[in-house]
């Protein structure tokens, strides 16, 4: 005779709701926004359906909309001219560059908002790379003082939380020098830990026409073979001083995401990247999977394999969802 028979905690709505082990709210969503510079214009990304460049008039509005519906954090990525690009990214700590300016404006009109930031040197780098290149080598303590002046510039323009995405090593501590000898002993770090040289970017790429003028990234992004890596990867950065470790990309890495967070007494994010954003508007415009459902699900993989945020592209028709 039976005497365990899991199906009765799944008999009704109202058991199965009690006994869920995991949530998605809209609480744990960072938004992923891209601007563009100019006035009054909102450019659909052709890979990301529903995803839109702005420019700064237009994503206050679309930050406001968001905020009605409970969305509270924003990371932003800047799309930049080929004319303010360098070899240096000199337009990534400009006070007055595109970046700068929209931190300003947004929080001067909506200061409950937090705002992440993204600090590499690809959007504004005339190679592409997120470091400085010299023969054909990505040079890593040399970048590190440019993304020091990005991210004192980003915390001095009201970023909440800086966000370095390069991958060089030892930049958590150089970033968090700079910003506690600035003063910015209350702005946080959400480092990027285990960041992929991954397949899933692409679509990234072409909404900021940032992928590499040469070779690839995989001196400085994780192979995606590996896993005991990011745990040396987030040992690093939890030592420098971060307050958040971040996988990127987050499906095909559930694995580690649940590792850092079995390892790590601080909050652990995913990105649920443009390439995972993109595959599924492609099932769903083809009828071969339901958008609504299966996007969800795909959230809730995330909090399952232990993350407190995501930051993802289907924040915004989620929370409509959840509201």
């Amino acid at each position: 005779m039976l005497t365990r028979r899991p199906r009765r905690n799944r008999k009704s709505a109202v058991i199965r709701a009690m006994v869920q082990e995991n949530q998605v709210t809209v609480n744990d969503f960072i938004f992923p926004l891209f601007m563009i510079e100019g006035e009054n214009k909102k450019e659909e990304i052709a890979s990301m359906p529903g995803i839109y460049r702005y420019t700064v008039d237009l994503l206050v509005e679309e930050i406001g909309e968001c905020l009605d519906l409970g969305i509270k954090t924003f990371c932003l990525f800047p799309s930049v001219s080929e004319d303010k690009k360098d070899s240096t990214a000199t337009e990534g700590h400009n006070p007055e560059g595109l970046y700068q300016v929209a931190l300003r404006t947004i929080k001067a009109k909506y200061p409950e908002a937090i705002l992440m930031t993204d600090v590499a040197m690809d959007p504004y780098s005339s190679d592409g790379h997120d470091g400085i290149v010299r023969d054909g080598e990505i040079l890593n303590d040399e970048t590190l003082e440019v993304l020091g002046k990005m991210a004192l510039a980003q915390a001095e323009a009201g970023a909440d939380i800086i966000g370095p995405s390069d991958m060089m090593d030892g930049r958590i501590g150089y970033i968090r020098e700079v910003l506690d000898d600035a003063g910015y002993t209350n702005v946080s770090i959400m480092s990027y830990s285990a960041k992929y040289a991954s397949a899933f970017y692409g679509p990234f790429r072409d909404a900021l026409d940032s992928a590499p003028k040469f070779g690839d990234k995989k001196t400085y992004q994780m192979d995606p073979a590996n896993v005991k890596e990011a745990l040396i990867e987030a040992e690093l950065d939890f030592v420098e001083g971060a307050d958040f470790l971040m996988v990127k990309p987050g499906m095909p890495y559930l694995d580690v995401i649940k590792t850092l967070s079995e390892n790590f007494d601080i909050p652990i994010t995913a990105y649920n990247v443009s390439g995972e954003y993109a595959m599924l508007k492609a099932a769903a415009q083809n009828g071969w999977l339901e958008n609504d459902k299966a996007m969800m699900e795909m959230l809730l993989s995330f909090k399952r394999a232990g993350a407190s945020a995501i930051l993802t592209y289907f924040a915004k028709e989620a929370a409509i969802l959840l509201k």
